[in-house]
């Protein structure tokens, strides 16, 4: 059965820090692109940052400069460091995972909020 746990969320003010975690288990196939995606109250999920298998990183234009996304291949674990967070990052971040043969998975959630 295949697992993504999220970690590292929570309540932070504008220019604070957070970093999430998103570990897999339990995916058969090899693991190609990992990515994390958020979805603020009333909008539609948009993708924040992803990184191949061979670490190329691809970020939002909202985030550049402050987000960084990073991966260990070893632990099946993808991360993603938020610095000077700002209350429009306010969110649900979701981790992604994107197998060999097309498959796509999905983690629960995780809720940052940032005060102003």
């Amino acid at each position: 059965q295949v697992q993504l746990v999220e970690s590292g969320g929570g309540l932070v003010q504008a220019g604070g820090s957070l970093r999430l975690s998103c570990a897999a288990s339990g995916i058969i196939f090899s693991i190609n692109d990992m990515g994390w995606y958020r979805q603020a109250s009333g909008k539609r999920r948009e993708l924040v940052a992803t990184i191949t298998s061979g670490g190329r990183t691809n970020y939002a234009d909202s985030v550049k400069g402050r987000f960084t996304i990073s991966r260990d291949n070893a632990k099946n674990t993808v991360y993603l460091q938020m610095n000077s967070l700002k209350p429009e990052d306010t969110a649900m971040y979701y981790c992604n995972v994107q197998t060999q043969y097309q498959r796509s998975y999905w983690g629960q959630g995780t809720q940052v909020t940032v005060s102003s």
